[in-house]
């Protein structure tokens, strides 16, 4: 059952509500920033950049992902209008954490790096789970969506896989104390518990509508038929 909200805010409205969640987006940047000047970054203040840029990235993805079952649930649409916004940031903070890991981490040094993958699964997950978001941002925009058309569509569905991926990459990554990826995943699996049923009622009321539509024409023809 859908949860309907009347009021819907005009365009003026929703400039405004993409300026609020713009800024609410920098201030994990603007702590990194605070914390560095203060030299606050903890003991260890490479691990501690990795994991605040990993984790935001994480966080957004999963308010991007939200956006979908919100309109679902609840027949709002205008919050949509904010998934562009947020999936870039989510890249955003992405690229800071892989540029982390790349440079404060490793000084691209690449053999280096290789051997980590190596011993590291979890970050050739990360590593991944990334490069898939590469496409998604480059195609971010209007004139993308005009030149794929469909294939635009089918190119983003990919940020399910991203998700999977980061979860999964988190798990791996902190061993022992699972209790925030733990939450990431039952979030992400609600939400795309969530999406199925919609999809799949959605398709159930569709094959409802072709038997109704048969049925109406098959009455129509006998009817003519017998006259």
């Amino acid at each position: 059952m859908l949860i309907h909200f009347k009021n819907t805010p005009d365009k003026s409205q929703i400039i405004k509500i993409k300026a609020f969640l713009f800024l609410i987006c920098l201030i994990p940047l603007i702590r990194l920033f605070w914390l560095g000047f203060q030299d606050d970054l903890s003991a260890n203040p490479v691990e501690f950049v990795e994991r605040s840029t990993g984790y935001w990235a994480l966080f957004i993805l999963m308010g991007t992902l939200g956006l979908t079952p919100i309109k679902l649930l609840t027949g709002v649409l205008w919050p949509i209008q904010l998934r562009r916004m947020l999936g870039l940031f989510m890249f955003f903070y992405a690229c800071l954490h892989i540029t982390a890991y790349l440079w404060l981490d490793y000084s691209f040094m690449w053999a280096e790096i290789s051997k980590d993958i190596i011993k590291h699964p979890y970050v050739l997950v990360g590593f991944s789970a990334f490069i898939f978001t590469i496409p998604l941002a480059a195609t971010s925009n209007n004139a993308m969506i005009r030149r794929l058309k469909m294939r635009w569509k089918k190119l983003h569905q990919l940020v399910y896989l991203i998700a999977i991926l980061g979860v999964v990459h988190f798990w791996w990554l902190v061993k022992k104390d699972i209790r925030e990826p733990l939450l990431f995943a039952i979030i992400l699996l609600i939400l795309l518990g969530i999406r199925l049923y919609y999809k799949q009622l959605a398709k159930k009321n569709s094959q409802s509508e072709i038997a109704k539509s048969g049925n109406s024409a098959s009455a129509e023809y006998s009817a003519s038929v017998s006259s």
